[in-house]
């Protein structure tokens, strides 16, 4: 499919309120046939999200303590979590221990899903990710561990005021850009 006819097809989906705030730009090579453009996405004409730019307004990670010393991110801890601490640790621990490891715990994994994450994103096709989008389900989009794919479907129409509200505990599990673009939408609600 050609960029522009994709453009096209993104922008039929982009939420009402956000259309001419965010755009999806490209640049390509001419001459170079191999080498492949850059996508991008703009928000009210400023680069927001360059997928091999390391040096954007948002926060990447290098390290996995990068993210378990960062402040902005909480997570938070059920019982089940403590349940399942103290049944590995065979309730030898104190009671405010089994926090903090549990804390520890789910703050590892996520720390593995956002640097695996960013590390598929910087590698990843825009076009490639854009049209496996506009042929899935919006909910799997929205489930889904790709960077690029939970910010096509929070920009989407499809994605209604009721559900913007209700995920509100899950986008603090996921990457700051798709906390951006989470805040964005919930900003035009």
């Amino acid at each position: 499919m050609s960029w522009s006819k994709l453009k096209q097809q993104l922008e039929s989906f982009l939420s009402p309120v956000l259309q001419g705030r965010v755009e999806y730009r490209a640049t390509s090579y001419r001459y170079l046939p191999d080498k492949s453009g850059i996508c991008y996405l703009a928000v009210d004409k400023k680069n927001v999200l360059n997928m091999s730019d390391t040096t954007s307004s948002i926060r990447w990670y290098q390290t996995e303590q990068e993210i378990k010393n960062d402040p902005d991110i909480q997570i938070p801890i059920n019982h089940d979590d403590i349940e399942a601490v103290r049944k590995d640790t065979k309730g030898t621990v104190p009671e405010d221990r089994l926090k903090v490891i549990a804390r520890s715990r789910k703050m590892s994994e996520l720390a593995k899903e956002l640097l695996s994450a960013q590390a598929a994103l910087s590698k990843s096709n825009f076009v490639v990710v854009a049209t496996r989008f506009l042929s899935s389900s919006i909910d799997e989009s929205l489930e889904s561990h790709d960077i690029l794919l939970n910010i096509l479907a929070l920009v989407d129409r499809r994605v209604g005021k009721k559900r913007i509200l209700n995920m509100a505990e899950k986008m603090k599990l996921k990457h700051p850009i798709v906390q951006y673009f989470y805040e964005l939408r919930r900003s035009t609600l």
